[in-house]
Formats: structure tokens, C-alpha cells, sequence
């Protein structure tokens, strides 16, 4: 009988991509769970897709599977990456709240990234006076990032910052903070007054080009957050998907002599991999909170 864990090819593109995808179970070699899967715990076994009638009438396989309200793997591990947040930064605040500095390797390990965040990320891009106001916002979402970053280095985890719906929720929340941040500075009025530059023009071409201009700007406004949005995805999957080809290379070669020098070199490759995507998880938080600060401090200060 053939082995399943070959009835697959490795190198198909279904395959790769379901190991850097979202599901409602998590991808494990078929001797530690039935099928390869490890299914996470749902709240009710009734909850199905929403389907409109008319497009099941026309593709009977059709369904929104963003509006499935199963739970998975990567809303699993955003609420792991939280917890840390609270576990470890709970007490570390307990313990400095009266003043005095921070004592043990971890609690001075996070108090350089904090002081690295208000020192060289927010007073630099919103300015020493309002900065502090926005670190707790930024902290947050430079740790939480950096959280789902790492768990997806563990074996079968997979990021959450692999997924759309989780990265332009953290965009969407940081341009609902320029929007806020920004009418209560200026006004709602002058706040959108500001996306047009002060220009001297003839009262015949300023009927024509502030509108445009205007609509210009807010389009790139929005276009800023989703390319926020988006990086922070391309990179996370990128390097995850290349691991997955790595590790496909040592599958398709499984039964050939060619393993025994296909698989060392394999090996050595995605461990170097590993060592820079171990780098990219801090350098895309820190990227993604350089940027949402960035924007909240233009906000602020329109000029």
C-alpha cells in the first residue's frame, strides 16, 4: 500500500501554500496526529460559511470563506501572542511603577526594547512633547507583531502576520488612530483641510485642481495603510513559503539516493533561512511601528 505522506507532491502549489494559510487545524507529520492534522477546538459545530443563494445556484462550490466563523489556527496564536503580552509586561510594569529600575536578564530585556521604541521610533517621528501619549498604542503593536513573528518560527505554528485579514485589522487600527489623533489636534474640518497643500492659484483653476487634489490625497491616505498592510504580509510569507520549498526538496528526494546529499544541504539552508527570518520577525515590527508612528506624527503635525 502507498505511503499517504507521498500521495501528495511536495512541489505542488496547493500544498505549499495550505502550510502558510490559515485553517481551522494545524499542518503536523502524519505520525503525530490522524491525516496530518491537528484540528483546533471550535466553539460549536454549527457554524457554516455564509452563502448567497443566487451564486450557489450558479457555482454550487461557492461560499465567503472569510465570514466563516470557524476557529483557527492564526486567531489561536494571536490570542497566545497576547497573553505573552500580559504575562510579561504586566508584572514588569508592577515592579518599575514606583521608579525603581528594572532587575533580571528578561525584565532589562524588555525595558531596552520600550526605551528603544520611545527614544529612536516615537519622540523622533511625533515629536519629544506628544510622543509618550502614543507609547502604550505603539508599544502594543510593536509587540504584538513581534509575537505572532516569532511563533510562527515554531515547527507547524505558522504566522499570524501571514494572513490578511490579520495584518490590515493592525492597519485599519493604526489609520483609525491617524484619524482620531489628527481631527482632535486640528479639527475635523481642518484636518481634512490639511491634506491639500497651501497653494496660490487663480480662483478658476482652484475649482478645478483642490478637488482633485484633494481626492488624491485621500486615496494615498488609505493607499499608505493597506501598503502597510501588505508588507508586512509579503515578507512574513515570503520567507515562510521559501522554507516550505526547502523542505519540499528533502520530501521529493525521500525515496532516492539523492536524499543523502540532498538533505544535509537542504538542512543547512533552512537553518540559515531560519536565522534571518528570526531577524526579519523584529525588523518588520519594528518597520511597522516606525511607519504607524510616522503617520500618526504627520497627523499631528500636517507641516
Amino acid at each position: 500500500m502507498e505511503d499517504p505522506s507521498h500521495a501528495v507532491d511536495p512541489f505542488d502549489p496547493h500544498h505549499l501554500f495550505g502550510h502558510v494559510q490559515d485553517a481551522p487545524h494545524f499542518d503536523v507529520p502524519q505520525r503525530l496526529a490522524e491525516e496530518g492534522k491537528i484540528k483546533v477546538w471550535q466553539l460549536s459545530d454549527a457554524f457554516e460559511p455564509f452563502v448567497d443563494l443566487q451564486l450557489m445556484e450558479a457555482d454550487p462550490n461557492w461560499h465567503l470563506a472569510p465570514f466563516d466563523l470557524s476557529f483557527t489556527k492564526f486567531m489561536l496564536l494571536e490570542i497566545i501572542a497576547a497573553l505573552f503580552l500580559v504575562v510579561f509586561f504586566i508584572p514588569l510594569a508592577r515592579k518599575i511603577a514606583d521608579g525603581s529600575p528594572a532587575k533580571g536578564k528578561w525584565a532589562n530585556m524588555l525595558e531596552v526594547l520600550l526605551v528603544f521604541i520611545r527614544d529612536e521610533v516615537a519622540r523622533p517621528t511625533i515629536g519629544r512633547h506628544d510622543a509618550d501619549r502614543f507609547l502604550p498604542f505603539l508599544w502594543t503593536m510593536f509587540f504584538f507583531v513581534l509575537g505572532c513573528n516569532l511563533l510562527g518560527l515554531a515547527p507547524w505554528a505558522g504566522s499570524a502576520t501571514g494572513a490578511l485579514a490579520t495584518t490590515f485589522t493592525l492597519a485599519m487600527i493604526t489609520f483609525g488612530m491617524v484619524l482620531i489623533t489628527g481631527m482632535a489636534r486640528q479639527g475635523i474640518l481642518g484636518f481634512w483641510k490639511a491634506l491639500v497643500p497651501h497653494m496660490e492659484l487663480p480662483f478658476v483653476l482652484a475649482i478645478f485642481l483642490i478637488p482633485m487634489i484633494f481626492v488624491l490625497e485621500l486615496a494615498g491616505l488609505l493607499i499608505k495603510h493597506v501598503v502597510l498592510a501588505v508588507r508586512l504580509l509579503a515578507n512574513m510569507v515570503a520567507g515562510h513559503l521559501v522554507l516550505a520549498v526547502l523542505l519540499a526538496f528533502i520530501l521529493a528526494s525521500a525515496s532516492h539516493i539523492a536524499f543523502y546529499g540532498v538533505a544535509p544541504v537542504v538542512l543547512a539552508g533552512a537553518t540559515a533561512l531560519t536565522l534571518l527570518e528570526l531577524f526579519v520577525a523584529f525588523l518588520q515590527a519594528y518597520i511597522f511601528t516606525f511607519l504607524s508612528a510616522l503617520f500618526i506624527g504627520t497627523a499631528i503635525h500636517p507641516h
